[in-house]
């Protein structure tokens, strides 16, 4: 698909346009009653060989002949007669024993340079989604440590994904999912108490299996400045009696388990409830800003805490009880998934009374659909495909049509210094931030470096090539054709001349050079390109197109001089430079990237 929509010549965007004008043609025919409601013809478009003929030709009355039961070139002449009026359609003929010629208007091409200097910062949006309610969810790492390189693919595709079906008509509602329940969230708590424990002067030995970010340091060091010793219990009562971690001979998970129910024990519910908070907080806070100067925005943070105070998770479990999809087993309760789709069964109540991730993950997306959306995208992680068929037969045994859930799913970025791969473990606190991220390569070239593959696909990010101020680097390439039309108009008074819109519009016919034919070619594509972005949930095809049509326009650039003394020629380029200049800036703005004026 990739190739075929950088390689769409205008050839083939015309095709399209006549393959749009005979469906509307259709729809007309069928409300006359000429056609039944049941015919839902595959249109056929030709380049036809004789230019006497016309420049393209379908066959559609002889096909539709026989199940329209009608004469194919009376019914020829009837869907003539019902085609759409278009300025790029110079005149329709009927030939032979039905065929129908189109012939184009030679000046069509030139027409994208109004349309685009008109509709502006509009020029590529549409009304294809209908209004339909899509929620997208994405990120929605667990706050248990700053966003990282990785989390910021997610955050790049998910919010581009989300700005195409907003600019193609969709009604988005962007979320993320806030994992403030659970295990997780438990441990960092604990970690949070050992680094504030160390600051009150006790030895401890830090588990192994905790997070050892700085992140976790300062946060203990602020609580320790604000309450002094509060919390403070001896490291030889906390230690009493637990398992052996695992540089002991013990077991990692066992350790820290059992130090997390002794923290719980001796701080109590109130105590260990502002570790917990304090931690989730300072956390979430510094996620938001992390997204927000990243240039990601949600409507909603829905927290899967209240799923489980507000008794959604139950609710959940109650309906899939209702339908006969759980049962018992060694204690614990099963949702019988492998009978709708997934591998094995899966537990979503442990023998400890507990609920599972799963569990609470049904209540959630029981919850989206009860809220109503038409659509449900999901962004997760490539590691997370083995949970797709759990969630969909979940949503098939609450009743739903499976199909309405879309997963996506986004590979891990590598990140690489020179030749030297960066190693990155959350846990360890051993990784690059999205931040430290952003701060070395800037937003704009993060985010198009992020979504120049599609998402599914392996990604190793350059920050050499990221930040050189050359060709090789893709955004400084698109960005510089935003500012080299820029620096043109600024050349304008230097040279002593003044642009004349008007003029240059009655004046595009002039426009006549291998260049300029192609880029007007390349124009007319663009609302075509985001309509199929958009559908496809493929960001990637928009940077695709900016790259061609920033090269075409620089080599355009260097082939010819915009500011002749021609003041016809000069306006009409000036014009189409000017098209160029406002299609970058509208597809980098979707990608929400900068277009400079300079650099």
């Amino acid at each position: 698909m990739d190739n075929y929509l950088c390689g769409l010549t205008r050839s083939e965007a015309m095709k399209q346009k006549i393959e749009e004008l005979i469906l509307q043609a259709i729809e007309t025919l069928k409300a006359e009653g000429v056609l039944g409601l049941e015919i839902n013809p595959r249109i056929t478009i030709d380049r036809t060989r004789d230019s006497q003929h016309g420049d393209f030709a379908s066959n559609l009355a002889l096909m539709l002949a026989k199940p329209a039961k009608a004469n194919p070139r009376e019914l020829a002449i009837k869907i003539i007669a019902a085609l759409p009026q278009n300025e790029a359609i110079l005149k329709v003929e009927l030939a032979g024993p039905g065929f129908i010629n189109f012939f184009i208007n030679p000046n069509s091409q030139y027409q994208i340079v109004s349309q685009i200097h008109t509709q502006a910062r509009d020029f590529g949006l549409s009304t294809i989604g209908e209004g339909k309610k899509v929620q997208v969810e994405f990120v929605s790492a667990n706050p248990t440590g700053p966003l990282h390189v990785g989390h910021g693919r997610g955050a790049a595709y998910g919010s581009a994904v989300a700005d195409l079906l907003k600019a193609v008509g969709f009604d988005v509602h962007r979320e993320y999912y806030v994992n403030d329940a659970g295990r997780q969230m438990d441990i960092l708590a604990t970690s949070i108490w050992f680094r504030y424990l160390e600051e009150c002067g006790e030895l401890v030995h830090f588990p192994s299996n905790a997070y050892r970010g700085e992140y976790v340091r300062e946060i203990a060091n602020d609580i320790h400045t604000n309450t002094n010793n509060d919390y403070r219990r001896p490291i030889e009562l906390v230690m009493e009696n637990i398992p052996p971690d695992e540089p002991q001979g013990g077991d990692k998970d066992t350790h820290i388990d059992a130090l997390i129910e002794r923290m719980k024990t001796l701080l109590g519910a109130s105590q260990y409830r502002d570790f917990f908070q304090i931690g989730l907080e300072s956390i979430l806070a510094d996620i938001k800003v992390d997204l927000e100067e990243f240039g990601v925005n949600y409507q909603q943070w829905f927290s899967e805490r209240d799923l489980m105070d507000d008794g959604s998770v139950e609710q959940a479990l109650k309906r899939l009880r209702v339908g006969g999809h759980l049962y018992e087993k060694e204690g614990a309760t099963w949702f019988a998934s492998s009978q709708l789709g997934d591998e094995k069964d899966r537990v979503v109540v442990r023998e400890n009374g507990q609920y599972t991730y799963f569990a609470s993950d049904i209540a959630y997306h029981m919850n989206k659909l009860d809220r109503g959306f038409d659509q449900i995208i999901d962004i997760w992680g490539a590691d997370h495909h083995g949970y797709v068929p759990r969630v969909k037969a979940a949503i098939q045994a609450l009743g739903a049509d499976a199909s309405k859930l879309k997963v996506l799913l986004v590979q891990f970025a590598v990140l690489y210094r020179g030749e030297e791969r960066v190693q990155m473990s959350t846990r360890s606190g051993e990784f690059v931030t999205l931040r430290q991220l952003r701060n070395e390569v800037g937003k704009d070239a993060a985010r198009f470096f992020y979504v120049m593959r599609r998402s599914e696909q392996h990604m190793d990010f350059d920050l050499k090539l990221a930040t050189s101020k050359s060709n090789e680097n893709p955004v400084f390439y698109v960005q510089y054709a935003h500012a080299r039309v820029c620096s043109v108009l600024r050349q304008l008074d230097e040279k002593g001349f003044e642009r004349n819109i008007l003029n240059g519009m009655e004046n595009l016919t002039r426009l006549i050079e291998e260049h300029e034919t192609s880029l007007l070619g390349t124009l007319a594509r663009y609302p075509e390109v985001i309509e199929r972005a958009a559908l496809q949930y493929e960001p990637h095809q928009v940077v695709l197109y900016l790259r061609d049509l920033a090269h075409e326009f620089h080599t355009y650039y260097n082939a010819h001089q915009f500011l002749v003394e021609d003041a016809c020629i000069r306006d009409a380029r000036l014009n189409l430079v000017c098209a160029v200049r406002q299609v970058l800036a509208n597809g980098l703005g979707l990608l929400n990237i900068n277009a400079p004026e300079s650099m």
